[in-house]
C-alpha cells in the first residue's frame, strides 16, 4: 500500500491556504509542510515546482516565520534562482513573488542583502530580456524594486536599480513625432510596474538624487496621462503627485512652469465622461484624479485610515500611500497580519514595536469561517431587500405617471 504524505501535493497548501493551519493546526504542522514544499521546488515537474513556490509564498505572506526562514534562506534563495533561470513564465512569476515575500520576512540586514546580491542580476536580466514573457518581466520589476527598497545598503546599487527601471518605463513617454494619445502595447503593463517600483525607490533616495530625477522626469511624466490605458494614466498621475510632494518637501516654493496645462489635464481626467471608456474605468479614474488634482493644486492629501487588530494607521501622504500600496499588492490579505507583527513594516510606517496581545484578546478578534459566512449572508440579504424596495418605489412612480 502506497503512502501519500501531507506535503506531497503542493497544491493542497496553495488552495487551502494558511488559514486552515491557523484554525486547525500548529506551528509544527506548518513547518513540516513547508519543509516538504521547499523540497518540491527541486521537482522535475514545472507545475509541481510552481505550486510549491506559491504554497511557500502564501505561508510567508500570512505568518511571521523569521526563525524558520533564517535557517533555510540559502536553500530558498538557490531554489528561487534556479526557477528564475530555468523556468517559464508562470514559474518565474511565482519565484519572483516568493523572493519579494522572503525579503519582507527577513527585513533589512545582511541576510536580505545576500538574497538581493544573488537574485538581483537574474531579475535584472529577465526585466531587460525582450524575449521573456511580459508577465514574468512585470513581476520581476516589482520584485527588484521591493527587494532593493528593503535590502540595499549600497547607494550605487540603488542608483543602478533606478536606472534599470527608468530604461523600461520611459519607453512609454510621448515622442515628438507621436500623436496626442499614447496607444497601449503588450509592454504597457511592464512599464506600469517599472514606473511604480521606480517611484517607490525614489522615496528612499538622497535629496540630491531626487532633485536630479525631478528635473529629468517632471516635464515628461505628464505625457503618460494621455495613454489609452487607465492603469497607466493612474500610475502616472500618482507618481506625479508623489514627485510634487517630494519637490515641495525640499523647496516649499517649488515652481512648475506648465502648472496651468497640467491642472487642465488633471481636471479633465477627474471629470472624464468619454463614452468610449468603460464605466468602471471612468469611475476608478475620476476618484483617483480628484485626489491627484487636490495634491497638485492645493497641496492636500485625503487621509486614509487602515485598521488592523486593535490598532490603526493613517496614510496621510503620497509617499506613505505608494509604500502601503506596494506591500499590500504583494502580501494581499496578509498585510494586516504583517502590520501587526512584522518589525520591518512597523518601522517603515513608524508604528513602534509590535503590540503584545494575550490569547483571549486574539480569540475575540478572530472571526470563524462560519461566523464570516453568516455575516456575508446577512449583508447580502440586506442589500437584496434594499434593492427590492428601491425597485418597488420606482414601479409605484411609473404607475402614478
Amino acid at each position: 500500500m502506497s503512502h501519500c504524505s501531507g506535503y506531497s501535493d503542493p497544491s493542497s497548501f496553495a488552495e487551502d491556504g494558511p488559514e486552515v493551519l491557523d484554525e486547525e493546526g500548529t506551528q509544527e504542522d506548518l513547518e513540516y509542510k513547508l519543509k516538504g514544499l521547499i523540497d518540491l521546488t527541486l521537482d522535475k515537474s514545472a507545475k509541481t515546482r510552481q505550486a510549491a513556490l506559491e504554497g511557500i509564498k502564501n505561508a510567508l505572506a500570512s505568518r511571521m516565520l523569521y526563525e524558520f526562514i533564517l535557517e533555510r534562506r540559502m536553500t530558498l534563495t538557490d531554489s528561487i534562482e534556479r526557477c528564475l533561470k530555468k523556468g517559464k513564465s508562470d514559474e518565474q512569476r511565482a519565484a519572483a513573488a516568493l523572493a519579494s515575500v522572503l525579503c519582507i520576512q527577513l527585513g533589512p540586514g545582511i541576510e536580505s542583502e545576500e538574497v538581493l546580491k544573488t537574485l538581483g542580476p537574474v531579475l535584472k536580466k529577465i526585466i531587460c530580456d525582450g524575449t521573456a514573457s511580459i508577465q514574468a518581466r512585470q513581476t520581476c520589476a516589482t520584485c527588484f524594486g521591493v527587494c532593493c527598497f528593503i535590502a540595499t545598503d549600497d547607494i550605487t546599487e540603488l542608483y543602478s536599480t533606478l536606472q534599470c527601471l527608468e530604461n523600461i518605463f520611459t519607453k512609454s513617454y510621448l515622442k515628438e513625432k507621436d500623436s496626442n494619445v499614447i496607444c497601449s502595447t503588450p509592454n504597457t503593463a511592464l512599464h506600469i510596474s517599472s514606473l511604480l517600483a521606480w517611484t517607490l525607490l525614489l522615496t528612499i533616495c538622497p535629496l540630491s538624487e531626487v532633485k536630479k530625477k525631478l528635473e529629468m522626469h517632471v516635464h515628461k511624466l505628464p505625457s503618460l496621462l494621455s495613454s489609452d490605458d487607465v492603469n497607466m494614466r493612474i500610475a502616472a498621475g500618482e507618481s506625479l503627485a508623489l514627485l510634487f510632494e517630494l519637490a515641495r518637501g525640499m523647496e516649499s516654493d517649488f515652481f512648475y512652469e506648465d502648472m496651468e496645462s497640467l491642472t487642465q489635464m488633471l481636471r479633465a481626467l477627474a471629470t472624464d465622461g468619454n463614452k468610449h471608456r468603460a464605466k468602471v474605468d471612468k469611475r476608478k479614474q475620476r476618484s483617483v484624479f480628484r485626489d491627484i488634482l487636490r495634491a497638485v493644486e492645493e497641496r492636500d492629501f485625503p487621509t486614509e485610515t487602515v485598521k488592523f487588530g486593535p490598532e490603526r494607521m493613517y496614510i496621510d501622504c503620497w509617499v506613505k500611500k505608494r509604500t502601503y500600496d506596494t506591500f499590500k499588492e504583494i502580501l494581499g490579505s496578509g498585510m494586516q497580519y504583517h502590520l501587526q507583527s512584522n518589525e520591518f513594516l512597523r518601522n517603515v510606517f513608524e508604528l513602534g514595536p509590535p503590540v503584545m496581545l494575550d490569547a483571549a484578546t486574539l480569540k475575540t478578534m478572530k472571526i470563524s469561517r462560519f461566523e464570516r459566512h453568516l455575516y456575508n449572508s446577512a449583508a447580502f440579504k440586506a442589500r437584496t431587500k434594499a434593492r427590492s424596495k428601491c425597485r418597488d418605489k420606482r414601479a409605484d412612480v411609473g404607475e402614478f405617471f
